[in-house]
């Protein structure tokens, strides 16, 4: 079940689309997924509702994507599926946002000219405009290149009653040789903490349970604000006043750096009831020599020792990492590093990624290292198979113990099955008796799986 929750103050326009109906389609990570609630939260401020599958829309919404090739060649294969949808349909309007079309700006119309709106990410909110004035003077491209401030107007539309991203900070001042977020995201911009905390209490108002808070790096929160003429991270007194918000029960934050990380919000994730036992600790490589060419800002040692210093406050503590195969250079020794470290810390998940140079980016210049393709595969698959005996042993740790577990949603493969997440962020499954979506119950874990584990009602 959606849901609709505006955040004050209101985006100004009359609603002139009474009985259409929208799609969106996202494509990405969870900074695109929070984008589209927004998208589908301004096209029902204008009238919309929201479409079962795409064969019944009228206007529809491509969120890109950009962080690796693929996703390049599935935009523009969806979108030249698309052109019979459009063609097939009276007046329907196909609109494309987010990072792609940030990147590609005129290459999105060139590429495919059916295509009624281009929009970047800085300029969201002015979704509607932009799609009255294509159906009064045709398609229109407006990508600009930076914002200064975070719009805080827009409503969303969230797939979950219990549960909702809330956006902290934007861009990225960092210069890792692989990324393109700084040139699609621009570079770091803080909300005010009263903007933050206000957004906060009015989706608990709304019946929310659990927040994530979203940043391309959490960390470094507040450096840009100079707070009582200051200039520094407050990530960590963030965690402490969302904490105090009564009937919040969860706190998760993604993504931080690990050369940002430091003790005082490990001692927040620690101390704090509400902030969840997990951290994703993004590694991208073990290897120093890599880690240098990609511009990371830490070394192999510098790394095993925030790790070292985040299990000694937090010995329970659930760890996920990324890590990036196969990037310029890397040789056998150097993945061999990474191994090593996977193998020490013993990560709770790995998001793993086989290198993919990307248009604009330092990487991209570094072809004379390019890897073979069959080799980044044949370590890909070293690195999944290792992480995946890991994996299944840090599961059944939980065996036996007891949990508390939100309930999210209905099993895809058993309607009879509910499933959702405790504390530490692990998948749990467990029977649809007496539990609903949306509950917070206590139960008992009783086995484990490699993929997640099996709950019972306590």
């Amino acid at each position: 079940m959606v849901q609709t929750v505006v955040i004050k103050p209101k985006l100004e326009f009359a609603p002139s689309r009474q009985g259409k109906k929208y799609y969106v389609k996202t494509f990405g990570c969870q900074m695109n997924e929070h984008d589209s609630e927004k998208i589908a939260g301004m096209f029902e401020l204008d009238g919309m509702t929201r479409a079962n599958a795409e064969e019944s829309a009228d206007v529809m919404f491509i969120n890109t994507c950009t962080i690796r090739e693929n996703a390049d060649d599935r935009l523009y294969g969806t979108l030249g599926q698309l052109k019979k949808w459009k063609n097939e349909g009276i007046n329907r309007k196909l609109l494309v946002g987010g990072c792609a079309a940030q990147k590609d700006k005129q290459l999105v119309r060139e590429r495919a000219p059916w295509v009624d709106v281009v929009i970047g990410t800085h300029n969201l909110t002015n979704i509607i405009n932009l799609l009255n004035q294509s159906e009064d003077w045709g398609p229109i491209t407006e990508v600009i290149d930076e914002i200064e401030e975070l719009p805080t107007d827009a409503p969303s539309i969230r797939e979950s009653e219990h549960s909702a991203w809330l956006t902290i900070q934007i861009g990225c001042n960092n210069s890792c040789t692989f990324c393109i977020v700084p040139s699609v995201r621009g570079p770091e911009i803080s909300r005010r903490p009263s903007d933050i905390i206000n957004e906060a209490s009015e989706l608990v108002e709304s019946g929310i349970k659990e927040i994530t808070l979203l940043g391309q790096n959490v960390n470094s929160y507040g450096r840009d604000l100079r707070i009582d003429n200051k200039s520094r991270p407050y990530f960590a007194q963030l965690l402490h006043k969302l904490n105090e918000i009564e009937g919040l029960e969860r706190i998760r934050f993604t993504s931080p750096h690990p050369k940002d990380f430091k003790e005082e919000t490990i001692y927040a994730v620690n101390t704090l009831s509400k902030v969840c036992n997990q951290i994703h600790i993004p590694l991208q490589s073990g290897s120093s020599q890599i880690l240098a060419k990609m511009h990371r800002g830490y070394n192999k040692q510098r790394f095993i020792q925030k790790v070292d210093m985040i299990k000694n406050i937090i010995p329970d503590v659930s760890l996920t990492t990324d890590i990036i195969v196969g990037f310029p250079g890397e040789t056998d020794d150097d993945f061999n590093d990474t191994m090593d470290i996977v193998k020490y810390v013993e990560f709770d998940s790995v998001y793993m990624f086989q290198f993919s140079p990307r248009p604009g980016t330092k990487a991209q210049d570094m072809e004379d290292n390019f890897i073979s393709k069959d080799i980044i595969k044949q370590r890909f698959q070293y690195l999944k198979d290792v992480q995946t005996d890991i994996s299944e042993k840090r599961l059944k740790r939980f065996v036996g113990t007891y949990q508390k577990l939100l309930i999210e949603k209905e099993s895809k493969k058993n309607v009879e099955v509910l499933t959702g997440k405790i504390d530490s962020g692990q998948i749990t499954h467990i029977d649809n008796k007496d539990v609903s979506i949306g509950d917070m119950v206590p139960v008992k874990i009783t086995d484990s799986t490699p993929f997640y584990l099996k709950a019972e009602l306590i």
